[in-house]
């Protein structure tokens, strides 16, 4: 046993290492902050007609405050900051950390580190409704149709998971993720026979949709992914220990007092719901969630109650910068931002398989 003023030494030391930890911690979320509302600002700024961040800013206080700053800018580019590029922004900084949160949690629950949202086949579903309401149905919602039939047939495919799940008590990790896999294929199936019967010119708009894109952006619309991220983020991080103590088993799970089948089976729910949410206005992009959340462990550790915020801050800058990308390198075009996302995942993922064989 230590004696008193030795436990006491003891103590305190740990309690500076934890104050200096999150210190650290806190410095670097700043920095990340600091650095999202740059990336906002650049993304506003770039484009095939680019506008000064000074007008930028100003365009942005008028509309908040109006007559704050004298208005010595075109009516031309205040639409194209606030009508375009702004809500454009905004939607891919919301689908970038709403794609990295389900990425982290769906690590855990699975203990899978090549774990993506678009395992649990909801992309595919997604993909379906868009393509049922483009090839088929028409736009007999106006155009709210394509994400409100991308939206159903995203829940359609998560009921599907669930009742397949469910069918086959397939209630550990790996099984769940089989049948996420399966579900997606057969859904998949459809949706090419779907694009087969379709009218070959409007193909087009399909494959630009399914490869990803933000052009549906508009400020009525941004409020669906703005609201599932503040319903269903709390819940995330209030479960972060119970996200750590998936990560190590699920025996040591139950130790602690965790329903492991039912709590792995909620967060596959949530992680539907968001991943729904998000393909029904920016189409599938992939790779986001497998990425982030390891950058967030590189930087922050590997406690979820610090990669959960970070994989937010992170996933949103990410898809903000794919999105620079996207719509600068084919400029006046617009290339479809899954691709951006696909070449950068790829590599990463090449090189993530690389050093976990070295660790092995």
């Amino acid at each position: 046993m230590l004696q008193r003023p030795a436990r006491d030494a003891v103590d305190t030391d740990l309690k500076m290492t934890t104050q200096t930890s999150n210190w650290g911690f806190g410095l670097k979320l700043a920095v990340g902050g600091l650095l999202l509302v740059v990336s906002m600002v650049v993304a506003v700024a770039v484009g095939a007609v680019s506008v000064p961040a000074g007008t930028v800013f100003g365009v942005v206080a008028n509309k908040l405050v109006p007559g704050l700053v004298e208005a010595d800018w075109s009516k031309g580019r205040e639409a194209i900051v606030w009508n375009i590029r702004l809500p454009r922004t905004l939607l891919a900084g919301f689908v970038g950390a709403g794609l990295a949160i389900v990425g982290a949690a769906l690590q855990s629950v699975t203990r899978n580190p090549l774990a993506d949202p678009h395992l649990l086949g909801i992309s595919s579903g997604g993909a379906a409704g868009a393509i049922l309401a483009l090839l088929h149905t028409g736009l007999f919602l106006g155009l709210l149709t394509v994400p409100l039939m991308a939206f159903a047939g995203a829940l359609v495919a998560t009921l599907v998971v669930l009742g397949v799940t469910h069918f086959a008590s397939a209630t550990s990790a790996d099984r769940l993720v089989l049948a996420g896999v399966a579900v997606s294929f057969i859904i998949m199936s459809f949706a090419n026979i779907m694009i087969f019967m379709g009218d070959p010119r409007a193909t087009h708009t399909v494959v630009f949709w399914m490869l990803g894109g933000l052009g549906l952006a508009q400020w009525n619309h941004l409020l669906f992914p703005l609201g599932i991220l503040l319903l269903t983020v709390p819940y995330l991080l209030a479960k972060a220990a119970d996200l750590n103590a998936m990560t190590i088993g699920d025996e040591t799970a139950s130790t602690l007092g965790i329903p492991v089948g039912r709590f792995r089976l909620i967060i596959f729910v949530v992680g539907a719901l968001i991943t729904s949410v998000m393909v029904a206005f920016s189409g599938i992009i992939g790779f986001v969630g497998l990425m982030i959340p390891h950058i967030a462990r590189f930087l922050v550790g590997g406690s979820y109650s610090r990669v959960l915020p970070a994989s937010l801050l992170l996933g949103a800058i990410f898809l903000i910068w794919a999105d620079i990308l996207a719509r600068t390198l084919m400029a006046p075009e617009d290339m479809p931002i899954g691709i951006v996302t696909g070449l950068i995942g790829g590599v990463f993922f090449i090189f993530l398989l690389r050093s976990r064989a070295q660790n092995r």
